[in-house]
């Protein structure tokens, strides 16, 4: 497929940029399907803006994380879950005790009917 130069103007600054055969050859090679809406400079100081922050580059909202009990040794746990009545609660400690027990090491899919517990 052959590509042209297209000029596009930045979301961000309202400036005009010119998004080059070069660049869109790279994006249709990784399945980019959408043009970029921001210019070089505004894409840059975008994600140096989002590392500075932690972010990485995603506006996600902070995760909210419950204080619990743990059913297993009764240390104070902090999970990124509600705790509900009749499903137990692992400290991190005793949730790779229980996941070890059940034949699922880390990382591996094993565990089905167990959720992480933190």
């Amino acid at each position: 497929m052959s590509y042209a130069d297209q000029t596009l103007t930045c979301r961000e600054c309202s400036q005009e940029f010119v998004w080059t055969s070069g660049e869109q050859e790279f994006y249709a090679s990784r399945g980019l399907v959408h043009p970029p809406s921001r210019c070089p400079s505004c894409r840059r100081a975008r994600k140096a803006s989002a590392s500075s922050e932690g972010t990485g580059g995603y506006d996600r909202a902070t995760r909210q994380m419950y204080t619990a009990v743990c059913d297993n040794c009764g240390k104070t746990a902090t999970v990124p879950f509600q705790p509900t009545s009749g499903k137990p609660v692992y400290c991190s400690d005793c949730f790779e005790q229980v996941r070890a027990s059940r034949g699922a090491g880390p990382g591996r899919r094993g565990d089905a009917g167990l959720e992480t517990r933190y």
